[in-house]
């Protein structure tokens, strides 16, 4: 048993590997944003859908064009985008509170009042 571990653990990932991976990253996040009333929740859910495309744009270009950089310079934009998103997220969040005493989204059906 221990040296079926130990080979297991000496295989490298392939590109399976880490679709499989991504999609499950990208499923998670798109279940909490559909299932969530917490307005940070849905934030951190935003978060792993846009984590699981810079996985993405990383391993096509490690297997597809290694020599490249493309992939790497695709995802630190990304994650630039969703640093800006957080902020001004929280920034409407904090003003809503304000307002609606909730952060619940279910409840903050009206633009007025």
């Amino acid at each position: 048993m221990g040296e079926n571990l130990v080979s297991f653990l000496e295989k490298t990932p392939d590109v399976s590997h880490w679709l499989v991976l991504s999609s499950l990253l990208f499923s998670i996040g798109l279940y909490g944003l559909l299932t969530r009333r917490n307005a940070v929740g849905i934030l951190m859910s935003v978060e792993l859908l846009l984590n699981s495309g810079a996985l993405n744009f990383i391993l096509f270009n490690r297997f597809i064009s290694p020599g490249n950089i493309d992939g790497q310079v695709m995802s630190i934009f990304v994650i630039a985008i969703a640093a800006a998103e957080v902020v001004v997220g929280m920034a409407i969040f904090v003003a809503l509170f304000q307002q609606r005493k909730t952060v619940d989204v279910t409840q903050m059906n009206m633009m007025k009042g």
